[in-house]
C-alpha cells in the first residue's frame, strides 16, 4: 500500500480531532486520572435515546414478524421505565436483570434500565441452573426480566427479586403512552451495564461499564465510520451508488458487547435498522434473513462464517445488499477474511476487524480496508482516546516489536469487577491502565495480538502461541475449524495437540496436515497429537473456542440456543 494512504488518513484523524473538530479531543480528569477524551460528549445514554427521537418512523428493531420504528421504541421504553419505577422501585444504582434470548423486550428493558439511572445486568442466555443462579447472587437484582424458557431453568428456586415473564407480564408495562423519560440525574462515570466475561476458565466476573464508557465506544465507532468515508473521497474513490438502506444484522446475543453495544446502542445513535436472529445458529436462515431484510452489514463471529460460506445453498441466496463485514470476539484467518469477501463482492474492500473486551467496552483498536488487507492478522491501530503499551512480567513498558503483555488506557476502561475489588486491583492498576491477559507485539503503532495469556503452549522452553497454528491449518480446504491447546508431557513439559473438524464432504488425513503445517511452521510448533471432530467446536457467545472444554478442564455446561 502506498505509504500517501497512511499519510492522507493521519491527516484526516488529525482535523478530525483537533481544535473545532467534530470529534475535538481534550484533556480532563476521569476517575481521578488525567487522560484524552472527547470534547463534545453526550452525558448519559438516556440523553442519547432522548435523541433518537429524531429518527421518527425509521425501523430501529426487527425480530422475527416484530417491527418497531425509533418513534414507538421511545414510547415504550417511556412506560416500561415508569413502571419499573412505580411499581418495583428500581432507583439509581439498582441492578436489573435481563435473562433472555434476542428479542425487543430484552432491548426495551435494558433502555428503560439505564435511564432510570439503574444498572442493566445481561445474564448470559446460554447459562445452566447453576451458573443462573451464581449471577443473580452476584449482582443481586432489584428486579428480574426473563422469557419462560430461561425462567423454567430456574423454577422453584428464589431468585431474591420479583420476576417479569416476558410473554406473560411484559406487555403491561408499555401501555402507559403518556409518561415521559425519568429526569433522575445521571453522571458520566455512573454504573450502566454489568456484563459478565466468557468465563472460558473459572467463575465468569462482571465487568462494569458506566455512561461515559458506553458511550465512547459509540464515538469511537461514529470516528471509524466518517475517516472512512473522508479516506474514500480523498482518494477519488468512486463507489456504485446504492439506495439500499442501512440495516445490520446481528447474530450476537444481546448479553454480550457485540450484540448490545455495537446494535442496540451504536444503531439507536446512528438511525440503522437493526435485524436478531433467535435461536440456534442456522447458516440457511441466515442467509434467508440477509435476502429478504436486504441486510447491508454482518459481522458474524467464531466459526459463523465458514458455516454460512460452506452451506450447500448458499449460491442460491441474493447477498448482494452486504456491503460491508466485521468481526471481533476472535480471532479471524486471513483464508476466513478472503472467502468472506469473495461470498460477498459487494463488500470487497470493505471489511473491519476490532480488538476488544469487555473490560475496556467492546474496542480500542481497528483494522479495515486497505489497511488490513496489507496487515491481515494485525488488528489495527489505536483508535482515539485509546493508549496501549506492550509489557514485560514486570510491568515495564517495551519497545517497538517486543512481545509481553497488551495494556489499554482510556476512558472506554471499565469502572471495576463488580463486588471484587481484588480482582480489580489485579485488572486495573495504576493510572487506570487495564491489564488484558492477552499477548502481543506493536510494530508502527499496529497491534498483532499473538493469544491469551493462559492458552500459550510452553514446548521444551518455547513459546507456541495456538492461534498461529490454528490459522495455519484453517487454509487447509479440508478443515472447517480448528483449535490447538497443549497438553502435558513427562519429558517436553507439553505437546502440541490440534482438535480439527472437516468441511461438509472433507476426510481428514493427518499426514497431509502436517506436512501442510512443515511448509511454514517450525517443527516444535507442528502438533504431535491429533483428534478429529465431526461437530463444531463448542464456543462461547463471543465466539471463543471453550478450550477448557476441549481439553476436559471444563464441564462446559453451556446451553447453546
Amino acid at each position: 500500500m502506498r505509504e500517501d494512504k497512511l499519510a492522507d488518513l493521519t491527516e484526516i484523524e488529525a482535523k478530525l480531532t483537533g481544535p473545532g473538530g467534530p470529534f475535538e479531543t481534550t484533556e480532563q480528569d476521569v476517575l481521578c486520572e488525567r487522560m484524552t477524551v472527547f470534547k463534545n460528549r453526550v452525558p448519559s445514554l438516556r440523553a442519547l435515546l432522548e435523541n433518537s427521537a429524531g429518527h421518527g418512523d425509521k425501523t430501529y428493531i426487527v425480530c422475527g414478524p416484530t417491527r418497531i420504528t425509533f418513534a414507538e421504541h421511545l414510547t415504550r421504553v417511556a412506560s416500561i421505565a415508569h413502571a419499573f419505577r412505580e411499581r418495583y422501585d428500581v432507583r439509581p444504582g439498582d441492578r436489573v436483570a435481563i435473562l433472555a434470548a434476542n428479542c425487543p423486550e430484552w432491548i426495551m428493558s435494558f433502555w428503560a434500565t439505564v435511564s432510570l439511572g439503574a444498572v442493566a445486568v445481561g445474564l448470559n442466555g446460554w447459562w445452566t441452573r447453576d451458573e443462573i443462579l451464581y449471577g443473580v447472587g452476584d449482582c443481586k437484582p432489584k428486579l428480574i426480566i426473563g422469557d419462560r424458557k430461561r425462567l423454567e431453568r430456574v423454577a422453584g428456586d428464589d431468585l431474591g427479586a420479583p420476576v417479569i415473564e416476558i410473554e406473560s407480564d411484559f406487555e403491561s408495562l408499555t401501555e402507559n403512552r403518556n409518561v415521559a423519560l425519568p429526569t433522575v440525574p445521571i453522571e458520566e462515570d455512573d454504573p450502566a451495564v454489568i456484563l459478565y466475561t466468557s468465563g472460558t476458565t473459572g467463575r465468569p466476573k462482571g465487568a462494569v461499564n458506566s455512561h461515559r464508557s458506553i458511550l465512547g465506544f459509540v464515538s469511537l465507532v461514529f470516528f471509524h465510520g466518517l475517516r472512512m468515508r473522508m479516506l474514500a473521497a480523498s482518494q477519488s474513490a468512486t463507489p456504485a451508488a446504492d439506495e439500499t438502506p442501512l440495516c445490520n444484522l446481528y447474530n450476537a446475543p444481546l448479553f454480550h458487547l457485540s450484540g448490545l453495544y455495537s446494535g442496540a446502542v451504536t444503531m439507536l445513535a446512528s438511525g440503522i435498522t437493526t435485524v436478531w436472529m433467535v435461536g440456534r445458529f442456522d447458516p440457511a436462515e441466515v442467509l434467508a434473513t440477509i435476502e429478504r431484510e436486504r441486510v447491508t452489514n454482518w459481522s458474524p463471529l467464531g466459526s459463523m462464517a465458514p458455516r454460512v460460506l460452506n452451506h450447500p445453498d448458499f449460491a442460491k441466496f441474493d447477498v448482494s445488499s452486504v456491503r460491508s463485514l466485521g468481526s471481533g470476539g476472535a480471532p479471524v484467518s486471513e483464508q476466513v477474511q478472503q472467502r468472506l469477501q469473495a461470498g460477498f463482492p459487494n463488500a470487497r474492500g470493505n471489511m473491519g476487524l476490532g480488538y476488544g473486551l469487555s473490560e475496556c467496552t467492546g474496542v480500542a483498536t481497528m483494522n479495515w480496508g486497505a489497511f488490513l488487507a496489507e496487515r491481515p492478522d494485525s488488528v489495527g491501530r489505536a483508535l482515539p482516546t485509546v493508549e496501549i503499551e506492550i509489557r514485560d512480567s514486570d510491568g515495564k513498558a517495551l519497545p517497538d516489536g517486543a512481545e509481553g503483555e497488551i495494556y489499554i488506557r482510556g476512558p472506554i476502561v471499565m469502572l471495576e469487577y463488580w463486588g471484587r475489588p481484588d480482582a480489580t486491583a489485579d485488572t486495573v492498576l495504576p493510572g487506570r491502565w487495564l491489564r488484558t491477559g492477552d499477548i502481543g507485539t506493536l510494530v508502527d503503532g499496529y497491534l498483532f495480538v499473538n493469544s491469551r495469556a493462559r492458552d500459550m503452549i510452553l514446548r521444551s522452553a518455547e513459546n507456541i502461541y495456538p492461534v498461529e497454528i490454528e490459522h495455519r491449518l484453517e487454509l487447509h480446504p479440508d478443515v472447517e475449524e480448528a483449535a490447538v491447546v497443549g497438553v502435558p508431557h513427562d519429558d517436553l513439559g507439553q505437546e502440541v495437540k490440534a482438535i480439527v473438524v472437516a468441511t461438509r464432504g472433507a476426510t481428514i488425513d493427518v499426514e497431509r496436515l502436517r506436512n501442510h503445517c512443515a511448509e511454514t511452521l517450525a517443527g516444535y510448533k507442528i502438533p504431535g497429537l491429533w483428534e478429529v471432530r465431526d461437530r463444531p467446536l463448542p464456543r462461547n457467545a463471543a465466539g471463543k473456542v471453550l478450550k477448557a472444554v476441549l481439553t476436559g478442564d471444563s464441564e462446559g455446561g453451556f446451553i447453546e440456543e
